[in-house]
């Protein structure tokens, strides 16, 4: 298991944001991307498992750390005693609020010796992406239509649900109905990145999921996006190929 020595311990708010945000996109994807690989690993039959992010962007779900006290804060104790006794959504939910706890208290644990200004500025970096169990609760139904935009252009992905319930994407010139709507879409979240929704920014909808996504966190460009009939996050892609 990843434990930071006290030499290499972030020290600066930017150095300790910048582990929070590593940290919190490795849980991210555990309970969203990875989410039935992270299902199938909390196994009630198990002793206490807990759920850790690394400042890689990666995830794991093992036994806490033996030393006492640890080297940082633990995550929640026996997350996968629960998992059968719930229903799959609310356990989580749970999971992801006890999640956001821990991602705290790792950043104001490195944070103990930031003055009073600095703390304040570290929460706030902290409060402005949307917290683990927003990314989890709040990944609403896509809206048909819902714009994807570029700054550049003012062309967009739009997704029309077809007879057989699929999502077929169609290349569409914006048109300033949208603009209206602004504030609905702003409620949408990156399912790679959790970031919320820019209008600034270029998005695509997967067909498979109905996420969304920021064109940069998928490598997938305006131009690129114009050519494809159905798109296919990576994970839904990477699901197809093991079946």
């Amino acid at each position: 298991m990843e434990m930071p020595s006290i030499s290499s311990s972030p020290r600066t708010v930017e150095e300790i944001f910048k582990d929070f945000s590593g940290r919190r996109a490795g849980v991210v994807r555990a309970l969203t991307y990875d989410v039935d690989d992270f299902y199938t690993l909390c196994d009630p039959e198990k002793e206490n498992l807990c759920l850790y992010g690394f400042p890689n962007e990666t995830w794991e779900v093992t036994l806490p750390a033996e030393e006492v006290p640890p080297e940082l804060p633990e995550p929640a104790l026996g997350i996968n005693f629960a998992r059968d006794g719930m229903n799959r959504r609310d356990w989580l939910s749970l999971v992801a609020v006890h999640t956001d706890s821990w991602l705290l208290s790792v950043a104001f644990y490195f944070g103990a010796r930031l003055n009073r200004n600095e703390r304040k500025r570290l929460f706030s970096l902290i409060n402005d992406p949307p917290t683990v169990f927003e990314v989890v609760t709040e990944r609403k139904p896509v809206k048909d239509n819902k714009p994807n935009m570029d700054s550049g252009s003012k062309s967009r992905i739009s997704t029309k649900r077809s007879s057989d319930g699929q999502l077929k994407s169609n290349p569409k010139l914006y048109d300033e109905s949208f603009a209206e709507d602004e504030d609905e879409h702003s409620e949408t979240l990156c399912g790679s990145c959790g970031g919320n929704y820019n209008a600034d920014e270029f998005w695509i909808g997967c067909d498979i999921c109905e996420r969304w996504f920021h064109g940069k966190c998928v490598k997938i460009t305006p131009a690129k996006a114009e050519s494809i009939k159905q798109y296919k996050c990576p994970s839904c892609s990477t699901k197809r190929g093991r079946q």
